[in-house]
Formats: C-alpha cells, structure tokens, sequence
C-alpha cells in the first residue's frame, strides 16, 4: 500500500472545508433588494466570489508542500475514478507532470483544486481507496497537524 505525504488530519480539514464551499451556488436572484429575514437567508449559499471559506481553503492548501499539494492532486484523481490504489504511483506521476507545465506551481495547483467539483466528496473517495476513513473518531480536522513527512524532515534536520 503507498503511503500519502500528506496527513489524514489536513485531508480531512479539506474535505469539511470543500464541502462547505461546494453548497455554494451561483446569484439566483441578483435584484432580490429583500431582507434576508423575508427570504429565509437562502443568499447566504450564493457563491459572489468574496467566500471566506474558499479564501481559509485556499490559504491552508497554498501553504501545502510540493509533495501535499500533488497527493491532493492524485487523491482527487483518484477518487473522481481515474486508476485505483495500484495506480497510485501513475496518479502521482501524472500530477508531477502536470505541476511541471505550471508557471506559478504552488498557486496554479490550488487554482485547479478548488475548481474541482465536489472536491470535497473527491478526496474522501480517494481516502477510502487508501482504507481511511477520514470520519473515524481520533481524527480531527486540525489545520495545524503536521503530516508524517513533515515530522521525518525536522527529525532528520536534528
């Protein structure tokens, strides 16, 4: 079984926050002028670009490492269906190879990502393929986990 670079913890704050970007929709009454207490608050799921869970997602995944964002990449692949586990390391090559034509890598990445519908749903499918379940109880959706690779590099820095 391969190993992800990224941690279930950080996966798993993805998810929650991509979830919660993806009931977003687009201005389904752009001239309403009505209160929200007279519309049941239904603009609060408009997506008007100034989201600030998209703007959190965005800010956790663009401080990602290289070797995060591109699991992000092929676990997103995966999930959508394009290989199973045992073509993990095809996904991830691909990922590398599309990363490579980027001109600003790092930004462009997390411009795909969060293009991606129901990125959210992705990864967790990618997650199961792995046989985590991102949902199980010890695993907390906490932005500030460090992932194993992060933990080996500052072991071998000592």
């Amino acid at each position: 079984m391969p190993e992800l670079a990224i941690s279930a913890e950080k996966v798993a704050f993805i998810i929650e926050k991509a979830r919660e970007f993806d009931v977003k929709e687009g201005n389904s009454d752009p001239d309403s002028g009505s209160n929200a207490t007279d519309d049941d608050a239904v603009d609060v799921l408009e997506d008007d670009g100034s989201d600030p869970v998209r703007n959190e997602l965005g800010s956790f995944m663009i401080a990602l490492n290289e070797d995060e964002q591109l699991d992000l990449v092929a676990l997103t692949w995966l999930g959508r269906g394009d290989g199973t586990i045992d073509d993990w390391d095809d996904l991830r090559a691909r990922a590398v190879e599309a990363r490579s034509e980027y001109r600003s890598p790092r930004r462009e990445t997390v411009h795909y990502l969060l293009g991606e519908p129901m990125l959210g749903d992705l990864l967790a499918d990618g997650l199961d393929e792995f046989g985590i379940n991102w949902t199980e109880e010890g695993l907390t959706a906490d932005s500030s986990a460090p992932s194993q690779r992060d933990e080996d590099e500052i072991t071998k820095q000592r």
